[in-house]
């Protein structure tokens, strides 16, 4: 054969087949009573990436997840591991597959050390079979030098700061040494400082060929260390587009099917007179001389790193926690406050920080958690009885005005995805009508279509005369709903600025005395 030939059938020859993907999912369904999570939804992770999945709560993010890892079995569909068909059954078997999950609500057993969480089922053994601590220390100390992480392995969860808990959640995963690695919501408890750290985490990963999926609602972030994003929409997959490819609003529009003009839609309401009034409060050893007022159609947002004693202080209010001393005042009575039924009977509401363990009843229905708070309110006849009709109805109305996602009001709140769940909560507190509204960490873990409706419901309460307490981590959610700004370093209010005068190196010059 001559060389002429050679070099033709060398350039006819077709190219080198591409490997398959490192995670394929192809037609995916899956139906629970009266609601269709998943129709038919692909989607395709590369080893060696960051693929960001977003969507509105609802829109079958956190199903597909679960699915992924083992946790739900598909009613239709296919899930391929590098090309290869795999049936997973349960969580053990994605994790002997090579897929591990870091769930937005933390699954660590509080009582337990550091390392015995981080290896459960996994201990080392001495040759009589019993756990041989020492080597269950060596190994923690060891992936945590790898991940430089600080933390004690000795110590017990239960005394470890939300954020920690997390870093030892996502060393946990690590652990597995697994090529698919999901995390669902991992920065909510996280500071700028602990996020940088975990993002060094991930490139680490990337560069080991792992494949990562990450899902949060801080957009922000997703630019910062995504490479592809995945759109999900009603259980439908939407789009796939590379990171460099589109826009901030592309990904709103694409998740909402609509323009979303005004994420926070501040109005210019009248101030009405002080209704409360805050003066040197104290919780020993927590948080000291806190002195603050607000107005009637103000909104005060507290601002602060997290361990600052945002939550102290809305505990505290709340009667959760009794002050150790100093007042507090409601339009003018000066009043003890040492338990929540006081608080209410004041008008006060409250949303808790943390859903799960202070807010949902998880095993109840959406209307038994959204009316909870109002029992004993307007809703009571004369002679005892709950007027169940009437209760009904407003609660339906609600959940209606907040877009609570569920296929009735007696579906149970834990089959909810987080967003909605939180949804239901601002609902319950709603159908109170405060004259006093504590939001903690009001939008967390909710997309954005959700957060620019809760923040128009929260201009719409302040301009009915309600004075509002607004405690969040996310800085634009602080300067674009706030009238003032109070900003608290280590127990004390270091500042509180105007909010012309309000911006995030002020703010943060304030959080970081």
């Amino acid at each position: 054969m001559t060389e002429t030939a050679t070099l033709e059938r060398q350039v006819d020859a077709p190219p080198p087949p591409e490997s398959p993907p490192l995670l394929a999912i192809r037609g995916i369904r899956k139906a629970f009573p009266g609601v269709v999570a998943l129709d038919g939804v692909s989607f395709t992770l590369k080893a060696g990436t960051v693929h960001a999945l977003m969507g509105e709560n609802g829109a079958g993010k956190s199903t597909l997840m679960k699915i992924i890892a083992g946790v739900y079995i598909p009613d239709q569909g296919q899930i391929l591991l590098n090309g290869r068909p795999v049936e997973l059954r349960s969580p053990i078997d994605a994790l002997q597959q090579g897929i591990a999950m870091i769930h937005q609500e933390l699954n660590l057993m509080p009582h337990m050390t550091v390392a015995e969480n981080v290896w459960i089922t996994r201990e080392p053994c001495n040759r009589f079979g019993l756990v041989d601590h020492q080597e269950l220390r060596l190994r923690t100390e060891e992936l945590f030098e790898r991940l430089h992480i600080d933390i004690d392995p000795l110590a017990e969860i239960q005394t470890l700061s939300v954020a920690s808990r997390q870093m030892v959640e996502i060393a946990k995963a690590v652990s597995w040494n697994s090529d698919v690695l999901i995390m669902d919501e991992p920065t909510s408890a996280l500071t700028d400082k602990e996020v940088s750290h975990l993002f060094r985490i991930i490139r680490t990963l990337r560069e080991q060929g792992k494949g990562i999926i990450y899902i949060t609602h801080k957009m922000n972030e997703l630019f910062e260390i995504a490479d592809e994003f995945s759109v999900f929409r009603d259980g439908k997959y939407i789009a796939t587009c590379a990171a460099s490819d589109v826009t901030r609003d592309d990904i709103i529009r694409m998740m909402v099917g609509r323009e979303i003009t005004q994420m926070f839609p501040k109005e210019t309401v009248p101030i009405g007179e002080v209704v409360l009034s805050v003066r040197n409060l104290t919780l020993d050893g927590v948080f000291h001389d806190v002195s603050f007022d607000i107005r009637a159609g103000e909104i005060l947002g507290l601002a602060g790193l997290v361990g600052s004693g945002r939550s102290n202080v809305a505990e505290t209010l709340f009667g959760v926690t009794p002050a150790s001393s100093g007042s507090i005042t409601i339009r003018g009575q000066q009043m003890v406050i040492d338990k929540p039924a006081k608080a209410m009977a004041a008008g006060m509401a409250f949303l808790t920080e943390d859903r799960k363990d202070t807010g949902c009843f998880l095993c109840l229905d959406i209307q038994d958690n959204m009316d909870l708070a109002v029992l004993n309110n307007r809703y009571v006849n004369k002679l005892g009885f709950v007027q169940s009709a009437a209760l009904a109805k407003d609660c339906i109305e609600m959940a209606r005005r907040l877009r609570v996602k569920t296929p009735g009001m007696h579906e149970v709140i834990q089959n909810l995805s987080g967003g909605n769940q939180q949804k239901v909560l601002v609902g319950r507190w709603l159908l109170t009508n405060p004259s006093i509204l504590i939001l903690d960490e009001p939008t967390r873990g909710i997309d954005v279509g959700a957060k620019a409706e809760i923040h128009r419901l929260v201009s719409e309460l302040a301009g009915q005369g309600v004075a509002i307490l607004m405690i969040s981590s996310e800085m634009p959610e602080v300067l674009g709903m706030s009238d003032r700004v109070a900003v608290m370093h280590e127990g004390r209010i270091t500042g509180i600025l105007d909010r012309k005068d309000a911006d995030q190196v002020s703010v943060m010059s304030l959080a970081a005395k």
